[in-house]
Protein backbone atom coordinates (compact mmCIF):
# COMPACT_ATOMS: atom_id res chain seq x y z
CA UNK A 1 0.00 0.00 0.00
CA UNK A 2 1.49 3.31 -1.11
CA UNK A 3 -1.51 5.54 -1.88
CA UNK A 4 -4.78 6.62 -0.29
CA UNK A 5 -7.69 4.71 -1.81
CA UNK A 6 -11.06 6.46 -1.53
CA UNK A 7 -12.87 3.66 -3.34
CA UNK A 8 -16.57 3.48 -2.46
CA UNK A 9 -16.79 7.24 -1.86
CA UNK A 10 -18.32 9.70 -4.31
CA UNK A 11 -17.77 13.47 -4.52
CA UNK A 12 -20.81 15.71 -4.26
CA UNK A 13 -21.01 19.40 -5.30
CA UNK A 14 -19.10 21.75 -3.00
CA UNK A 15 -20.58 24.16 -0.48
CA UNK A 16 -18.89 27.52 0.13
CA UNK A 17 -18.82 29.96 3.03
CA UNK A 18 -16.44 32.89 2.40
CA UNK A 19 -13.01 31.36 1.86
CA UNK A 20 -14.01 27.90 3.14
CA UNK A 21 -15.05 25.20 0.68
CA UNK A 22 -16.33 21.81 1.80
CA UNK A 23 -16.58 18.95 -0.69
CA UNK A 24 -18.87 16.23 0.72
CA UNK A 25 -17.98 12.55 0.30
CA UNK A 26 -20.87 10.07 0.28
CA UNK A 27 -21.12 6.27 0.30
CA UNK A 28 -23.82 4.23 -1.39
CA UNK A 29 -23.42 1.69 1.41
CA UNK A 30 -21.72 2.03 4.83
CA UNK A 31 -18.54 0.03 5.45
CA UNK A 32 -19.77 -3.24 7.00
CA UNK A 33 -18.36 -4.33 10.34
CA UNK A 34 -16.85 -1.03 11.54
CA UNK A 35 -18.25 1.88 13.54
CA UNK A 36 -16.59 4.97 15.00
CA UNK A 37 -17.49 6.90 18.15
CA UNK A 38 -15.98 9.51 20.45
CA UNK A 39 -14.68 9.95 23.98
CA UNK A 40 -14.86 13.55 25.19
CA UNK A 41 -12.06 14.80 27.43
CA UNK A 42 -13.12 17.63 29.70
CA UNK A 43 -11.17 20.83 30.33
CA UNK A 44 -9.68 21.70 26.90
CA UNK A 45 -6.31 21.29 28.55
CA UNK A 46 -3.02 19.80 27.49
CA UNK A 47 -2.60 16.02 27.57
CA UNK A 48 0.59 14.01 27.79
CA UNK A 49 0.95 10.48 26.41
CA UNK A 50 3.80 8.19 27.46
CA UNK A 51 5.22 6.48 24.36
CA UNK A 52 6.96 3.61 26.13
CA UNK A 53 10.54 4.56 25.21
CA UNK A 54 11.09 7.12 27.99
CA UNK A 55 9.63 9.83 25.75
CA UNK A 56 6.26 11.58 25.84
CA UNK A 57 3.96 13.26 23.34
CA UNK A 58 2.24 16.40 24.67
CA UNK A 59 -0.49 18.32 22.85
CA UNK A 60 -3.99 19.78 22.99
CA UNK A 61 -6.22 16.66 22.91
CA UNK A 62 -9.96 17.38 23.30
CA UNK A 63 -11.24 13.90 22.48
CA UNK A 64 -10.41 10.39 21.37
CA UNK A 65 -12.09 8.13 18.82
CA UNK A 66 -13.31 4.61 19.57
CA UNK A 67 -13.30 2.12 16.68
CA UNK A 68 -15.62 -0.87 17.07
CA UNK A 69 -15.40 -3.87 14.73
CA UNK A 70 -17.87 -6.22 16.44
CA UNK A 71 -19.68 -6.52 13.11
CA UNK A 72 -23.12 -6.22 14.66
CA UNK A 73 -23.88 -2.90 12.97
CA UNK A 74 -25.11 -1.49 16.27
CA UNK A 75 -23.89 1.78 17.71
CA UNK A 76 -21.73 -0.09 20.19
CA UNK A 77 -18.88 2.41 20.46
CA UNK A 78 -18.62 4.56 23.58
CA UNK A 79 -20.38 7.61 22.16
CA UNK A 80 -20.09 10.70 24.32
CA UNK A 81 -18.07 9.23 27.19
CA UNK A 82 -16.69 12.02 29.38
CA UNK A 83 -13.49 11.77 31.33
CA UNK A 84 -12.72 14.21 34.14
CA UNK A 85 -14.60 16.09 36.85
CA UNK A 86 -17.54 18.39 36.44
CA UNK A 87 -17.16 22.10 35.81
CA UNK A 88 -14.28 24.12 34.43
CA UNK A 89 -10.90 23.47 36.05
CA UNK A 90 -9.32 26.15 38.19
CA UNK A 91 -6.14 25.93 36.13
CA UNK A 92 -5.16 24.44 32.77
CA UNK A 93 -4.75 20.72 33.50
CA UNK A 94 -2.22 18.34 32.04
CA UNK A 95 -3.98 15.00 31.63
CA UNK A 96 -2.13 11.71 31.44
CA UNK A 97 -3.38 9.37 28.71
CA UNK A 98 -2.05 5.84 28.36
CA UNK A 99 -0.89 5.27 24.76
CA UNK A 100 -1.93 6.95 21.53
CA UNK A 101 -3.84 3.81 20.51
CA UNK A 102 -5.06 1.36 23.13
CA UNK A 103 -7.17 -1.73 22.66
CA UNK A 104 -10.03 -2.13 25.12
CA UNK A 105 -9.27 -5.20 27.20
CA UNK A 106 -11.50 -8.13 26.27
CA UNK A 107 -13.35 -6.09 23.63
CA UNK A 108 -13.17 -5.64 19.87
CA UNK A 109 -12.65 -1.92 20.30
CA UNK A 110 -9.69 0.43 19.95
CA UNK A 111 -9.39 3.89 21.49
CA UNK A 112 -7.03 6.15 19.56
CA UNK A 113 -6.25 9.85 19.48
CA UNK A 114 -7.23 11.25 16.06
CA UNK A 115 -4.49 13.16 14.21
CA UNK A 116 -2.11 12.74 17.13
CA UNK A 117 -1.04 9.34 15.83
CA UNK A 118 0.04 11.10 12.63
CA UNK A 119 1.61 14.11 14.35
CA UNK A 120 3.64 11.90 16.68
CA UNK A 121 4.85 9.96 13.65
CA UNK A 122 6.09 13.21 12.08
CA UNK A 123 7.73 14.37 15.33
CA UNK A 124 9.45 10.98 15.66
CA UNK A 125 11.04 11.32 12.21
CA UNK A 126 14.74 10.51 12.81
CA UNK A 127 14.12 11.47 16.45
CA UNK A 128 17.28 9.66 17.57
CA UNK A 129 19.45 12.25 15.84
CA UNK A 130 23.01 11.61 14.65
CA UNK A 131 23.82 7.92 14.45
CA UNK A 132 27.57 8.52 14.08
CA UNK A 133 29.74 10.60 16.41
CA UNK A 134 30.67 13.36 13.94
CA UNK A 135 32.48 16.38 15.39
CA UNK A 136 29.90 18.80 13.97
CA UNK A 137 27.21 17.65 16.39
CA UNK A 138 27.15 18.59 20.05
CA UNK A 139 27.33 16.10 22.91
CA UNK A 140 23.69 16.95 23.66
CA UNK A 141 22.65 15.95 20.14
CA UNK A 142 24.43 12.62 20.44
CA UNK A 143 23.00 11.99 23.90
CA UNK A 144 19.38 13.15 23.45
CA UNK A 145 18.85 13.26 19.70
CA UNK A 146 16.21 15.72 18.52
CA UNK A 147 14.47 15.90 21.91
CA UNK A 148 12.37 17.90 22.31
CA UNK A 149 10.70 18.18 18.89
CA UNK A 150 8.11 20.97 18.78
CA UNK A 151 5.69 21.93 15.98
CA UNK A 152 2.93 24.54 15.96
CA UNK A 153 -0.71 23.93 14.99
CA UNK A 154 -4.02 25.76 15.35
CA UNK A 155 -7.30 24.44 16.73
CA UNK A 156 -10.18 24.71 14.27
CA UNK A 157 -11.99 27.34 16.33
CA UNK A 158 -8.92 29.60 15.83
CA UNK A 159 -9.14 29.35 12.01
CA UNK A 160 -11.24 32.34 10.83
CA UNK A 161 -14.56 31.32 9.25
CA UNK A 162 -14.18 27.58 9.82
CA UNK A 163 -16.53 27.26 12.80
CA UNK A 164 -19.29 29.22 11.08
CA UNK A 165 -18.86 27.24 7.86
CA UNK A 166 -19.15 23.90 9.65
CA UNK A 167 -22.25 25.16 11.46
CA UNK A 168 -24.20 26.29 8.37
CA UNK A 169 -23.22 23.62 5.83
CA UNK A 170 -25.84 20.98 5.10
CA UNK A 171 -25.10 17.27 5.31
CA UNK A 172 -25.86 15.09 2.30
CA UNK A 173 -27.76 11.79 2.57
CA UNK A 174 -25.15 9.08 2.94
CA UNK A 175 -22.37 11.57 3.73
CA UNK A 176 -19.40 9.81 5.30
CA UNK A 177 -16.71 12.44 4.97
CA UNK A 178 -15.45 15.63 3.43
CA UNK A 179 -12.49 17.36 1.88
CA UNK A 180 -11.95 20.75 3.51
CA UNK A 181 -10.42 23.63 1.54
CA UNK A 182 -9.39 27.08 2.76
CA UNK A 183 -8.77 29.62 -0.03
CA UNK A 184 -9.04 26.52 -2.28
CA UNK A 185 -5.96 24.96 -0.65
CA UNK A 186 -6.70 21.47 0.69
CA UNK A 187 -6.60 21.76 4.48
CA UNK A 188 -7.81 18.34 5.59
CA UNK A 189 -9.59 15.15 4.59
CA UNK A 190 -11.94 13.34 6.95
CA UNK A 191 -13.67 10.00 6.25
CA UNK A 192 -15.67 7.65 8.50
CA UNK A 193 -17.36 4.29 7.79
CA UNK A 194 -21.03 5.16 8.45
CA UNK A 195 -23.27 8.23 7.91
CA UNK A 196 -24.42 8.10 11.55
CA UNK A 197 -20.77 8.25 12.62
CA UNK A 198 -20.25 11.30 10.44
CA UNK A 199 -23.24 13.13 11.88
CA UNK A 200 -21.87 12.48 15.36
CA UNK A 201 -18.28 13.45 14.55
CA UNK A 202 -18.85 16.39 12.18
CA UNK A 203 -18.66 18.91 15.09
CA UNK A 204 -15.23 17.57 16.10
CA UNK A 205 -13.73 19.18 12.99
CA UNK A 206 -13.75 22.54 14.74
CA UNK A 207 -11.63 21.00 17.53
CA UNK A 208 -9.10 19.38 15.20
CA UNK A 209 -5.61 20.74 14.62
CA UNK A 210 -4.73 22.57 11.38
CA UNK A 211 -1.40 23.66 10.01
CA UNK A 212 0.12 27.12 9.91
CA UNK A 213 -0.49 27.44 6.16
CA UNK A 214 -4.23 26.83 6.61
CA UNK A 215 -4.42 29.46 9.35
CA UNK A 216 -2.64 32.03 7.16
CA UNK A 217 -4.85 31.32 4.14
CA UNK A 218 -7.97 31.72 6.28
CA UNK A 219 -6.72 35.13 7.45
CA UNK A 220 -5.59 36.52 4.11
CA UNK A 221 -7.40 34.50 1.43
CA UNK A 222 -10.30 35.97 -0.56
CA UNK A 223 -13.75 34.36 -0.82
CA UNK A 224 -13.84 31.47 -3.29
CA UNK A 225 -16.42 30.98 -6.08
CA UNK A 226 -19.37 28.69 -5.47
CA UNK A 227 -20.12 25.58 -7.48
CA UNK A 228 -22.64 26.37 -10.22
CA UNK A 229 -24.13 24.05 -12.83
CA UNK A 230 -24.58 25.50 -16.33
CA UNK A 231 -26.99 23.58 -18.51
CA UNK A 232 -27.26 24.71 -22.13
CA UNK A 233 -30.63 24.69 -23.83
CA UNK A 234 -30.88 24.27 -27.56
CA UNK A 235 -31.35 21.78 -30.35
CA UNK A 236 -31.30 18.31 -28.87
CA UNK A 237 -31.11 19.83 -25.37
CA UNK A 238 -33.47 19.81 -22.39
CA UNK A 239 -37.06 18.99 -23.37
CA UNK A 240 -38.45 17.53 -20.15
CA UNK A 241 -37.62 16.77 -16.52
CA UNK A 242 -35.78 13.56 -17.43
CA UNK A 243 -33.46 15.53 -19.74
CA UNK A 244 -32.95 18.14 -17.00
CA UNK A 245 -32.09 15.44 -14.46
CA UNK A 246 -29.62 13.81 -16.88
CA UNK A 247 -27.97 17.17 -17.62
CA UNK A 248 -27.65 17.92 -13.91
CA UNK A 249 -26.05 14.51 -13.26
CA UNK A 250 -23.62 15.14 -16.09
CA UNK A 251 -22.62 18.44 -14.46
CA UNK A 252 -22.04 16.63 -11.15
CA UNK A 253 -19.85 14.03 -12.89
CA UNK A 254 -17.85 16.79 -14.59
CA UNK A 255 -17.37 18.55 -11.25
CA UNK A 256 -16.21 15.30 -9.58
CA UNK A 257 -13.71 14.57 -12.38
CA UNK A 258 -12.34 18.13 -12.27
CA UNK A 259 -12.08 18.01 -8.48
CA UNK A 260 -10.26 14.67 -8.30
CA UNK A 261 -7.93 15.54 -11.17
CA UNK A 262 -7.03 19.03 -9.98
CA UNK A 263 -7.99 20.04 -6.44
CA UNK A 264 -7.34 16.70 -4.69
CA UNK A 265 -4.64 15.43 -7.06
CA UNK A 266 -1.65 15.86 -4.72
CA UNK A 267 -3.42 14.09 -1.84
CA UNK A 268 -4.54 11.13 -3.94
CA UNK A 269 -1.52 10.70 -6.24
CA UNK A 270 1.30 11.03 -3.69
CA UNK A 271 3.14 7.85 -2.68
CA UNK A 272 3.21 7.63 1.12
CA UNK A 273 5.12 5.48 3.57
CA UNK A 274 2.62 3.63 5.78
CA UNK A 275 3.24 2.25 9.26
CA UNK A 276 0.71 -0.15 10.74
CA UNK A 277 -0.27 0.80 14.29
CA UNK A 278 -2.86 -1.90 15.07
CA UNK A 279 -4.60 -4.80 13.40
CA UNK A 280 -8.38 -4.71 13.97
CA UNK A 281 -9.88 -7.97 12.70
CA UNK A 282 -10.16 -7.52 8.93
CA UNK A 283 -9.20 -3.84 9.27
CA UNK A 284 -5.85 -2.16 9.92
CA UNK A 285 -5.00 1.22 11.49
CA UNK A 286 -2.05 2.94 9.80
CA UNK A 287 -0.32 6.30 9.98
CA UNK A 288 1.51 7.69 6.99
CA UNK A 289 4.17 10.20 5.99
CA UNK A 290 4.74 11.86 2.59
CA UNK A 291 8.02 11.58 0.66
CA UNK A 292 8.97 15.18 1.66
CA UNK A 293 9.73 16.08 -1.94
CA UNK A 294 10.74 19.60 -2.89
CA UNK A 295 8.95 21.40 -5.70
CA UNK A 296 5.92 23.18 -4.24
CA UNK A 297 3.47 20.26 -4.12
CA UNK A 298 1.23 20.05 -1.07
CA UNK A 299 2.07 17.28 1.37
CA UNK A 300 0.00 15.69 4.11
CA UNK A 301 0.51 13.41 7.06
CA UNK A 302 -2.36 11.40 8.45
CA UNK A 303 -3.88 8.14 9.61
CA UNK A 304 -6.19 5.68 7.92
CA UNK A 305 -8.18 2.55 8.72
CA UNK A 306 -8.36 0.30 5.66
CA UNK A 307 -10.43 -2.76 4.83
CA UNK A 308 -8.88 -5.93 3.42
CA UNK A 309 -8.92 -4.37 -0.08
CA UNK A 310 -6.92 -1.34 1.10
CA UNK A 311 -9.84 1.12 0.80
CA UNK A 312 -10.17 3.88 3.38
CA UNK A 313 -12.90 3.24 5.97
CA UNK A 314 -11.51 6.05 8.15
CA UNK A 315 -9.14 8.85 7.14
CA UNK A 316 -7.87 12.02 8.78
CA UNK A 317 -5.09 14.22 7.37
CA UNK A 318 -3.01 17.24 8.38
CA UNK A 319 -1.57 19.66 5.80
CA UNK A 320 2.13 20.38 6.39
CA UNK A 321 3.55 23.88 5.99
CA UNK A 322 6.46 24.59 3.67
CA UNK A 323 8.78 24.83 6.68
CA UNK A 324 7.65 21.42 7.93
CA UNK A 325 8.16 19.90 4.49
CA UNK A 326 11.66 21.39 4.31
CA UNK A 327 12.48 20.06 7.77
CA UNK A 328 11.33 16.56 6.82
CA UNK A 329 13.31 16.74 3.57
CA UNK A 330 16.44 17.90 5.40
CA UNK A 331 16.16 15.21 8.10
CA UNK A 332 15.78 12.50 5.45
CA UNK A 333 18.83 13.76 3.54
CA UNK A 334 20.92 13.95 6.71
CA UNK A 335 19.91 10.42 7.69
CA UNK A 336 20.70 9.13 4.17
CA UNK A 337 24.24 10.53 4.55
CA UNK A 338 24.75 9.25 8.14
CA UNK A 339 24.35 12.82 9.46
CA UNK A 340 27.69 13.84 7.87
CA UNK A 341 27.26 17.54 7.03
CA UNK A 342 29.89 17.77 4.28
CA UNK A 343 28.64 14.59 2.61
CA UNK A 344 25.04 15.85 2.80
CA UNK A 345 26.10 19.19 1.32
CA UNK A 346 27.74 17.39 -1.61
CA UNK A 347 24.63 15.24 -2.15
CA UNK A 348 22.49 18.40 -2.27
CA UNK A 349 24.95 20.23 -4.51
CA UNK A 350 25.62 23.01 -2.02
CA UNK A 351 28.34 24.26 0.33
CA UNK A 352 29.12 23.36 3.92
CA UNK A 353 28.15 26.88 5.03
CA UNK A 354 24.80 26.64 3.24
CA UNK A 355 24.21 23.24 4.85
CA UNK A 356 24.81 24.73 8.28
CA UNK A 357 22.40 27.56 7.45
CA UNK A 358 19.70 25.07 6.46
CA UNK A 359 20.16 23.10 9.69
CA UNK A 360 19.81 26.30 11.71
CA UNK A 361 16.79 27.57 9.75
CA UNK A 362 15.09 24.22 10.39
CA UNK A 363 15.37 24.86 14.12
CA UNK A 364 18.14 22.29 14.65
CA UNK A 365 21.00 24.74 15.13
CA UNK A 366 21.18 24.05 18.87
CA UNK A 367 22.32 20.50 18.05
CA UNK A 368 25.48 21.72 16.30
CA UNK A 369 28.83 22.12 18.02
CA UNK A 370 29.31 25.86 17.47
CA UNK A 371 33.10 25.81 17.87
CA UNK A 372 33.69 22.97 15.39
CA UNK A 373 31.26 24.47 12.86
CA UNK A 374 32.88 27.92 13.10
CA UNK A 375 36.36 26.44 12.61
CA UNK A 376 35.33 24.40 9.59
CA UNK A 377 33.52 27.33 8.01
CA UNK A 378 36.72 29.40 8.35
CA UNK A 379 38.71 26.58 6.73
CA UNK A 380 36.26 26.40 3.84
CA UNK A 381 36.28 30.17 3.32
CA UNK A 382 40.12 30.29 3.47
CA UNK A 383 40.46 27.40 1.08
Amino acid sequence: MTRIDLGGLRVRPAQVWGGVRIVPLVRDEPVPGLRLGREVYEGRGTASVALGDRTAYTSYIPHGFVADWTGTGAEAAAYGTRLGGEGAPAAVPVRRIHRLAKRRQGERRLRFLPLHLALEGYLALHFGGPSVVWDDWSREALRRGLSPRVEAAYAGWAVPGLGEALRVFELHPGQCGLLLYVADALAAAFVVPHPDDYRLLHPTLVEDLYGELVHQYAHYGAPVPEFTARIRDGAGGVRNLADLRAAALEQERAWAAAHDGLMARDLLETSYSFERVRRMGSFGLYRFLPPFERGGREQHIGEVITDRKGRAAYLKTFRLSENQIRKGYLLNRLADCDWHLERTAEALGTSYAEMVRRVRSAGLGALLDAHVVARRMRVHSDG
